[in-house]
């Protein structure tokens, strides 16, 4: 089926298909893309924001530690994206390790998404976190605004002086290494037995970065039930970095096994 099917015909599905790696449903309009794709001229506020220790601390998953009390929040404006088209995102990382192991990194505790394809192939393959939300990057005179919407609240709001001053992101390398990212992947069975429980990483391939602006940001966090950020909150704003990149997502790896014991 598989050959046929991304040419447009419509073959019966076999076992073969099934079990080779990639396949997603429904099996005539696969809803996740296969590796890699690539996203294009995509533009990104980034909100930098110390935290406490101890809310960083409570949203990482054993045996994953804090590296430090600084949050990330990346807000893209994806404006050519294979396979998911021109939608919103936002990323909210901080910083952990993986103890007994090289790997140093950025854990997800919350994600958000205007596409449905994003959400479900996040949360399928690279077990993020995503749910649906209105992630949102506009230009207001001298001002760039940075918004998540969930639930009609807008539960983060940042913003930054537009392009005055020029920047590279090893200012946000200083904090974490934000580009590994670390995730925590469960999967149930239908019984209800655990099938996965997996920390898995990834890192963006074929990253070129188009330009980059640093300055003071500001962060507002509104409180929801079903969106916390909130649990992250801002004791003192840094420095946040305007960015324009392409990349690439490629496959990641499994870093650690819960069930392999």
């Amino acid at each position: 089926m598989s050959k046929d099917l991304r040419r447009g015909g419509l073959d019966r599905l076999t076992e073969e298909d099934i079990l080779r790696g990639g396949f997603s449903t429904p099996w005539d309009a696969p809803t996740i893309p296969h590796f890699p794709f690539t996203f294009r001229d995509i533009e990104v506020l980034t909100l930098v924001w110390r935290t406490t220790e101890a809310a960083v601390a409570r949203l990482l998953p054993p045996p994953l530690v804090p590296t430090s009390d600084v949050v990330l929040a990346h807000i893209y404006k994806m404006n050519d994206t294979e396979w998911l088209g021109p939608y919103g995102e936002s990323n909210v990382s901080i910083g952990c390790r993986l103890p007994g192991t090289e790997l140093a990194g950025s854990y997800s505790p919350y994600l958000f998404l205007s596409s449905e394809v994003g959400v479900s192939h996040g949360r399928e393959i690279h077990g993020q976190p995503k749910k649906l939300g209105h992630p949102k990057l506009e230009h207001r005179g001298d001002l760039v605004v940075g918004t998540v919407e969930r639930n009609g609240i807008d539960i983060l709001t940042g913003t930054m002086a537009y392009k005055q001053r020029r920047d590279s992101l090893d200012s946000l390398k200083a904090h974490f290494d934000f580009a590994e990212n670390i995730n925590l992947k469960a999967v149930d069975h239908i019984d209800g037995r655990p099938a996965i429980r997996q920390l898995t990483a990834r890192r963006l391939s074929d990253v070129v970065v188009h330009e980059c602006w640093g300055g003071p940001c500001t962060v507002e966090l509104r409180p929801n039930a079903q969106a916390p950020v909130h649990r992250l909150p801002v004791i003192d704003m840094l420095d946040g970095v305007h960015w324009r990149a392409d990349f690439t997502l490629v496959p990641g790896r499994i870093v650690h096994d819960y069930l392999a014991r």
